[in-house]
Protein backbone atom coordinates (compact mmCIF):
# COMPACT_ATOMS: atom_id res chain seq x y z
CA UNK A 1 0.00 0.00 0.00
CA UNK A 2 1.04 3.87 -0.95
CA UNK A 3 -0.17 6.38 0.65
CA UNK A 4 -0.95 9.53 -0.79
CA UNK A 5 -2.68 12.98 -0.16
CA UNK A 6 -4.39 16.08 -2.91
CA UNK A 7 -2.65 18.77 -3.13
CA UNK A 8 -5.64 20.53 -1.55
CA UNK A 9 -4.54 19.39 1.67
CA UNK A 10 -1.58 21.39 2.40
CA UNK A 11 1.64 22.92 0.80
CA UNK A 12 3.28 20.52 -1.37
CA UNK A 13 6.90 20.56 0.69
CA UNK A 14 4.44 20.19 3.70
CA UNK A 15 2.97 17.26 2.39
CA UNK A 16 6.18 15.30 1.15
CA UNK A 17 7.38 14.87 4.65
CA UNK A 18 4.15 12.84 5.10
CA UNK A 19 2.82 10.73 1.92
CA UNK A 20 4.35 9.05 -0.44
CA UNK A 21 2.14 10.46 -3.51
CA UNK A 22 0.62 13.29 -4.16
CA UNK A 23 -2.45 13.89 -6.38
CA UNK A 24 -2.49 17.23 -8.09
CA UNK A 25 -5.47 18.72 -8.03
CA UNK A 26 -5.33 20.57 -11.32
CA UNK A 27 -8.58 22.65 -10.58
CA UNK A 28 -6.97 23.84 -7.29
CA UNK A 29 -3.06 24.27 -8.88
CA UNK A 30 -3.67 27.97 -10.68
CA UNK A 31 -2.01 26.59 -13.55
CA UNK A 32 -4.98 28.31 -15.20
CA UNK A 33 -5.50 32.20 -15.92
CA UNK A 34 -9.45 31.69 -16.63
CA UNK A 35 -9.17 29.07 -19.48
CA UNK A 36 -6.12 29.46 -20.68
CA UNK A 37 -3.38 27.00 -19.08
CA UNK A 38 -0.12 29.37 -18.01
CA UNK A 39 3.39 28.07 -19.06
CA UNK A 40 5.00 29.80 -16.52
CA UNK A 41 3.37 28.12 -13.52
CA UNK A 42 3.85 24.93 -15.04
CA UNK A 43 7.51 25.34 -14.84
CA UNK A 44 6.89 27.01 -11.44
CA UNK A 45 4.90 23.49 -10.17
CA UNK A 46 7.73 21.17 -11.81
CA UNK A 47 10.80 23.11 -10.62
CA UNK A 48 8.80 22.49 -6.97
CA UNK A 49 8.22 19.07 -7.37
CA UNK A 50 11.57 18.38 -8.86
CA UNK A 51 13.11 18.79 -5.40
CA UNK A 52 10.78 15.97 -3.66
CA UNK A 53 10.16 12.36 -3.47
CA UNK A 54 6.63 12.39 -3.61
CA UNK A 55 5.26 10.13 -6.77
CA UNK A 56 2.16 11.73 -8.53
CA UNK A 57 -0.94 11.17 -9.58
CA UNK A 58 -3.10 13.87 -11.27
CA UNK A 59 -7.43 15.08 -10.73
CA UNK A 60 -8.36 16.37 -14.33
CA UNK A 61 -11.01 19.29 -14.08
CA UNK A 62 -14.58 17.99 -13.61
CA UNK A 63 -18.09 19.72 -12.95
CA UNK A 64 -18.04 21.72 -10.17
CA UNK A 65 -20.84 23.50 -9.00
CA UNK A 66 -19.57 25.26 -5.54
CA UNK A 67 -19.20 28.89 -6.10
CA UNK A 68 -15.12 29.18 -5.44
CA UNK A 69 -14.91 26.14 -8.65
CA UNK A 70 -13.22 28.21 -11.96
CA UNK A 71 -16.17 27.88 -13.96
CA UNK A 72 -13.97 28.10 -17.25
CA UNK A 73 -12.35 24.80 -15.86
CA UNK A 74 -15.87 23.03 -15.88
CA UNK A 75 -16.01 19.40 -17.77
CA UNK A 76 -19.09 17.07 -17.81
CA UNK A 77 -18.18 14.09 -19.93
CA UNK A 78 -21.57 13.31 -21.14
CA UNK A 79 -21.50 16.88 -22.84
CA UNK A 80 -18.51 17.71 -24.05
CA UNK A 81 -17.01 20.11 -26.95
CA UNK A 82 -13.95 21.34 -28.12
CA UNK A 83 -13.14 23.37 -25.13
CA UNK A 84 -13.71 20.55 -23.03
CA UNK A 85 -11.89 18.25 -25.04
CA UNK A 86 -9.11 21.04 -25.13
CA UNK A 87 -8.99 20.69 -21.33
CA UNK A 88 -8.79 17.27 -20.56
CA UNK A 89 -6.11 16.70 -23.45
CA UNK A 90 -4.15 19.69 -21.98
CA UNK A 91 -4.80 17.23 -18.13
CA UNK A 92 -3.35 14.39 -20.32
CA UNK A 93 -0.20 16.13 -21.39
CA UNK A 94 0.37 17.25 -17.97
CA UNK A 95 0.08 13.64 -16.38
CA UNK A 96 2.44 12.56 -18.72
CA UNK A 97 4.77 15.36 -18.14
CA UNK A 98 4.92 15.00 -14.56
CA UNK A 99 5.25 11.16 -14.59
CA UNK A 100 1.93 10.95 -13.00
CA UNK A 101 0.56 7.28 -13.69
CA UNK A 102 -2.61 7.67 -13.25
CA UNK A 103 -4.90 10.66 -14.19
CA UNK A 104 -8.62 10.42 -12.17
CA UNK A 105 -11.98 11.93 -14.43
CA UNK A 106 -15.41 11.91 -13.68
CA UNK A 107 -18.33 10.25 -14.70
CA UNK A 108 -21.23 12.56 -16.70
CA UNK A 109 -23.90 14.28 -15.52
CA UNK A 110 -27.27 13.07 -16.53
CA UNK A 111 -29.56 15.32 -18.52
CA UNK A 112 -32.60 14.67 -19.87
CA UNK A 113 -32.56 10.96 -20.63
CA UNK A 114 -30.32 8.74 -18.85
CA UNK A 115 -29.00 6.05 -21.46
CA UNK A 116 -28.32 9.12 -23.87
CA UNK A 117 -26.18 10.64 -21.26
CA UNK A 118 -24.63 7.19 -20.26
CA UNK A 119 -24.60 6.76 -24.25
CA UNK A 120 -22.67 9.87 -24.59
CA UNK A 121 -20.28 9.52 -21.98
CA UNK A 122 -18.65 6.35 -23.03
CA UNK A 123 -18.06 7.99 -26.67
CA UNK A 124 -16.16 10.76 -25.32
CA UNK A 125 -14.65 8.68 -22.60
CA UNK A 126 -13.60 6.35 -25.67
CA UNK A 127 -11.70 9.51 -27.34
CA UNK A 128 -9.95 10.20 -24.23
CA UNK A 129 -8.89 6.88 -23.53
CA UNK A 130 -7.29 6.89 -27.03
CA UNK A 131 -5.64 10.05 -26.20
CA UNK A 132 -4.30 8.35 -22.87
CA UNK A 133 -2.99 5.83 -24.29
CA UNK A 134 -1.10 7.70 -26.68
CA UNK A 135 0.59 9.30 -23.61
CA UNK A 136 1.01 6.10 -21.88
CA UNK A 137 -1.18 7.39 -18.67
CA UNK A 138 -4.41 5.01 -17.09
CA UNK A 139 -7.52 7.17 -16.97
CA UNK A 140 -9.48 6.24 -13.22
CA UNK A 141 -13.29 6.92 -13.51
CA UNK A 142 -14.01 8.13 -10.44
CA UNK A 143 -17.73 6.42 -8.87
CA UNK A 144 -20.03 9.45 -7.89
CA UNK A 145 -22.23 9.57 -4.59
CA UNK A 146 -25.74 8.19 -5.31
CA UNK A 147 -27.33 11.02 -3.30
CA UNK A 148 -26.82 13.47 -6.08
CA UNK A 149 -29.49 12.26 -8.42
CA UNK A 150 -27.90 13.93 -11.48
CA UNK A 151 -24.56 12.05 -11.42
CA UNK A 152 -24.05 8.76 -13.28
CA UNK A 153 -21.57 5.90 -12.38
CA UNK A 154 -22.76 5.60 -8.69
CA UNK A 155 -23.44 2.12 -8.21
CA UNK A 156 -20.68 -0.60 -8.99
CA UNK A 157 -22.63 -2.06 -12.02
CA UNK A 158 -23.14 1.53 -13.79
CA UNK A 159 -18.83 2.13 -12.80
CA UNK A 160 -17.88 -1.45 -14.12
CA UNK A 161 -20.77 -1.68 -17.39
CA UNK A 162 -18.69 2.21 -18.49
CA UNK A 163 -15.31 0.87 -17.76
CA UNK A 164 -16.78 -2.36 -20.11
CA UNK A 165 -18.26 -0.29 -22.81
CA UNK A 166 -15.49 2.00 -23.42
CA UNK A 167 -13.44 -1.23 -23.81
CA UNK A 168 -9.71 0.16 -23.15
CA UNK A 169 -6.75 -0.97 -21.54
CA UNK A 170 -6.25 2.73 -20.82
CA UNK A 171 -9.48 2.91 -18.41
CA UNK A 172 -10.13 1.71 -15.37
CA UNK A 173 -11.41 2.41 -11.97
CA UNK A 174 -10.53 5.06 -9.32
CA UNK A 175 -12.54 3.94 -6.11
CA UNK A 176 -13.65 6.57 -4.07
CA UNK A 177 -14.90 4.72 -1.07
CA UNK A 178 -16.26 8.09 0.34
CA UNK A 179 -19.14 8.21 -2.17
CA UNK A 180 -19.35 4.77 -2.53
CA UNK A 181 -20.61 4.58 1.26
CA UNK A 182 -23.11 7.84 0.40
CA UNK A 183 -24.41 5.22 -2.66
CA UNK A 184 -24.57 2.63 -0.24
CA UNK A 185 -26.55 4.48 2.27
CA UNK A 186 -23.67 3.76 5.23
CA UNK A 187 -24.48 -0.21 5.29
CA UNK A 188 -21.69 -1.64 5.44
CA UNK A 189 -22.39 -4.74 3.75
CA UNK A 190 -23.27 -3.25 0.70
CA UNK A 191 -20.04 -1.03 0.38
CA UNK A 192 -18.33 -4.47 1.05
CA UNK A 193 -19.97 -6.15 -1.92
CA UNK A 194 -19.38 -3.03 -3.80
CA UNK A 195 -15.45 -3.23 -3.26
CA UNK A 196 -15.64 -7.08 -4.31
CA UNK A 197 -17.28 -6.61 -7.20
CA UNK A 198 -14.93 -3.68 -7.99
CA UNK A 199 -11.74 -5.81 -7.71
CA UNK A 200 -9.58 -6.15 -10.27
CA UNK A 201 -10.76 -3.03 -12.10
CA UNK A 202 -8.96 -0.22 -9.88
CA UNK A 203 -5.98 2.00 -10.74
CA UNK A 204 -6.06 4.35 -7.85
CA UNK A 205 -8.22 5.05 -4.78
CA UNK A 206 -9.57 8.08 -2.79
CA UNK A 207 -10.48 7.71 0.91
CA UNK A 208 -12.36 9.63 3.13
CA UNK A 209 -15.24 9.79 5.68
CA UNK A 210 -18.96 10.54 5.68
CA UNK A 211 -21.83 9.62 7.35
CA UNK A 212 -23.62 7.96 4.27
CA UNK A 213 -26.52 9.75 4.47
CA UNK A 214 -27.84 12.80 2.59
CA UNK A 215 -27.06 15.94 3.98
CA UNK A 216 -27.64 20.30 3.48
CA UNK A 217 -24.09 20.22 2.50
CA UNK A 218 -22.48 18.87 -0.51
CA UNK A 219 -25.17 16.06 -0.58
CA UNK A 220 -23.21 14.61 2.42
CA UNK A 221 -20.08 14.48 0.65
CA UNK A 222 -18.11 15.73 3.64
CA UNK A 223 -14.55 14.67 2.86
CA UNK A 224 -13.77 14.21 6.54
CA UNK A 225 -10.91 12.59 7.71
CA UNK A 226 -11.15 8.41 8.72
CA UNK A 227 -12.95 8.05 11.44
CA UNK A 228 -15.60 11.17 11.54
CA UNK A 229 -17.95 9.50 9.95
CA UNK A 230 -19.22 5.91 9.89
CA UNK A 231 -17.18 3.92 7.46
CA UNK A 232 -15.51 0.94 8.60
CA UNK A 233 -12.24 1.03 6.40
CA UNK A 234 -11.09 -2.54 6.96
CA UNK A 235 -13.22 -3.14 3.52
CA UNK A 236 -10.58 -1.88 1.37
CA UNK A 237 -8.34 -4.82 2.07
CA UNK A 238 -11.21 -6.53 -0.27
CA UNK A 239 -9.14 -4.71 -2.97
CA UNK A 240 -6.15 -6.47 -2.77
CA UNK A 241 -4.95 -3.48 -4.48
CA UNK A 242 -1.32 -2.39 -4.03
CA UNK A 243 -1.45 0.89 -5.27
CA UNK A 244 -2.01 4.73 -3.79
CA UNK A 245 -4.64 5.26 -1.47
CA UNK A 246 -5.12 8.72 -1.79
CA UNK A 247 -6.70 11.01 1.26
CA UNK A 248 -8.72 13.61 0.27
CA UNK A 249 -8.91 15.40 2.70
CA UNK A 250 -8.94 19.01 3.43
CA UNK A 251 -6.01 19.67 6.25
CA UNK A 252 -2.84 18.38 7.38
CA UNK A 253 -4.64 16.73 10.77
CA UNK A 254 -6.62 14.88 8.78
CA UNK A 255 -3.90 13.81 6.36
CA UNK A 256 -1.93 12.22 9.65
CA UNK A 257 -5.02 11.03 10.95
CA UNK A 258 -5.90 8.99 7.53
CA UNK A 259 -2.26 8.27 7.59
CA UNK A 260 -2.40 6.23 10.58
CA UNK A 261 -5.71 4.32 9.84
CA UNK A 262 -4.32 3.08 6.49
CA UNK A 263 -0.66 2.15 8.15
CA UNK A 264 -2.80 0.14 10.66
CA UNK A 265 -4.90 -1.63 8.06
CA UNK A 266 -1.88 -2.47 6.04
CA UNK A 267 -0.44 -4.71 9.24
CA UNK A 268 -3.38 -6.74 9.71
CA UNK A 269 -3.95 -9.88 6.90
CA UNK A 270 -7.09 -9.90 4.94
CA UNK A 271 -10.19 -11.75 6.47
CA UNK A 272 -10.64 -15.32 4.58
CA UNK A 273 -13.17 -14.67 1.88
CA UNK A 274 -15.60 -17.31 3.61
CA UNK A 275 -16.46 -15.29 6.21
CA UNK A 276 -17.83 -12.73 3.70
CA UNK A 277 -19.48 -14.60 0.74
CA UNK A 278 -19.53 -12.34 -2.28
CA UNK A 279 -23.12 -11.89 -2.70
CA UNK A 280 -25.49 -8.90 -3.40
CA UNK A 281 -26.52 -7.85 0.43
CA UNK A 282 -30.13 -7.21 0.77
Amino acid sequence: MMIGASSFASPLPELEKEVDSIELYIPKLRLYNGGKLMKERVDELHDLLSTGRALTTMHAPYFGELPNYPKELIVDTSHMGSIQFRLMGESISLASEFGCSVLTVHPGKISGDREKSFSRMVENLKKLSFEAENHGIILGLENKEGTDPTNLCCTVDEHLRAIREVNSPSLKATFDIGHANLTCSGNMGKLRYFVRELNGNVAHVHVHDNNGVLAESYYGDMHGAPGEGNIDFSVLRELEFKGVFNLEVFSMDAVRAGKSLLSDLSKHPKPDKAVHPKQSPE
